[in-house]
């Protein structure tokens, strides 16, 4: 099983990101999909979640409006559109599949993502 961020990088206040999450190893289609996100020093935390067909969608308050989750069950990817970033955005974003009903899931190894002027 492999979950493999991408697309992190530097951006400044108000600009934009797109992360990828590219699966293997597992039927995508049947998994829910998470994005969550730590900051230096601070506890991870939820960020948004996609159901398995990709038709419903929540987010964290502080996100909800700037980000989008999305998925490509063809491609075995999970994507996150940042828009409109805060310099409060900034942290490793980890995506993260679990099997509905289920506890435990898979973890990616995380993309940087860095908000500064």
């Amino acid at each position: 099983v492999q979950l493999v961020e991408s697309g992190g990088g530097l951006v400044q206040p108000g600009g934009s990101l797109k992360l990828s999450c590219a699966a293997s190893g597992f039927v995508f289609s049947n998994y829910n999909m998470r994005w969550y996100r730590q900051a230096p020093g601070k506890e991870r935390e939820w960020v948004a979640t996609i159901d398995t067909t990709g038709t419903r969608a929540n987010y964290l308050d502080s996100a909800r409006g700037r980000f989008t989750i999305s998925r490509d069950n063809a491609k075995k990817t999970v994507y996150l559109q940042m828009n409109n970033m805060k310099t409060e955005d900034t942290a490793m974003y980890y995506c993260h599949a679990r099997y509905p009903g289920h506890n435990d899931g898979y973890w990616g190894q995380g993309t940087q993502v860095i908000v500064s002027s």
